[in-house]
């Protein structure tokens, strides 16, 4: 699975620091610190004819890992809100785009990892791109990597942190082994999530989820529980091991770049009857009707 470059976005308008320039023409300062050392946060954000999905959790989720990590003068909610709308209208976008959002810590005065050499910033980065769901809707296959995603008191995913080459090393493997993801283990051996979406499974009218403890608080995850408590399905957080996962009747993963993506190969086994099973489907419907319908509408 390798992402389609679209052609209409050639010629992107994109907003760093709040100044919208061309994409060959953006530039962000090599002393930014997104550059030395990954020093940001991020989000992902859909939108959807005008309106953005689960907006302001999103940017709550952006402000809070923000605060952990000390960032000084961070941007309100509105001042973030309109960057966004600032940089759709340049674009004269309204549907069918995916927003990548990043807040840098900031400019520092020279180089180096203390975060009192930023003396200037945060930097907001606004980059939207008309992009399509990225995964087959027809299934998609996983391997199970070997890197681990790291334990709370290592690096706490509750900070939606820029640090993302275990993803990176995870999908690496995902690539060398044909697969078009892969499963990430905890430190302690339980299932935590793939290199970029929430894993979901069902077996026996039930819904399983990993715990977060070592993944972050999807946006998406957190709207499929509230859609399968809805529609009566138990939704179970728990510790789950592999074998659990490779005996479900369906699976799916979750996400904001993807939405709903039926899984129907894990590791060589073959999930429930290798297609999209009844649970994946209706929760996808769900969700489709839902993000039809609500949102933050900003353009």
């Amino acid at each position: 699975m390798l992402q389609v470059y679209d052609e209409r976005n050639r010629d992107l308008i994109v907003n760093v620091g709040g100044r919208l320039s061309h994409r060959d023409r953006a530039m962000i300062s090599p002393f930014d610190s997104a550059v030395q050392g990954g020093d940001a946060v991020w989000e992902g954000l859909r939108l959807y004819a005008g309106r953005i999905f689960r907006l302001d959790e999103h940017l709550a989720r952006l402000r809070d890992s923000a605060k952990a990590l000390m960032f000084d003068a961070i941007p309100s909610a509105e001042q973030i809100t309109e960057e966004i709308r600032r940089t759709l209208a340049a674009n004269g976008m309204r549907d069918g785009v995916h927003i990548r959002l990043t807040l840098t810590r900031g400019v520092k005065v020279t180089s180096g990892m203390d975060p009192r050499l930023n003396q200037a910033g945060p930097t907001l980065i606004v980059l939207a791109e008309y992009k399509d769901p990225v995964y087959d809707a027809a299934g998609i296959t996983l391997i199970t990597a070997s890197v681990r995603r790291p334990a709370p008191d290592c690096l706490d995913p509750k900070i939606h942190h820029n640090n993302l080459l275990p993803s990176i090393l995870a999908k690496i493997e995902a690539n060398v082994a044909g697969a078009d993801d892969a499963v990430m283990l905890d430190h302690r051996g339980f299932i935590a999530e793939t290199n970029a979406t929430h894993l979901f499974w069902a077996r026996g009218g039930t819904l399983a989820t990993p715990t977060t403890v070592s993944c972050p608080e999807g946006i998406t995850r957190a709207v499929v529980l509230e859609l399968a408590a809805e529609a009566g399905l138990p939704g179970q957080p728990g510790d789950y091991t592999l074998p659990q996962l490779y005996a479900a009747d369906e699976a799916f993963v979750t996400g904001t770049m993807g939405g709903l993506v039926p899984v129907i190969r894990v590791d060589g086994r073959v999930i429930g009857d290798g297609h999209p099973g009844p649970v994946t489907k209706q929760l996808t419907a769900q969700f489709a009707a839902l993000t039809a319908s609500t949102g933050t509408p900003v353009t």
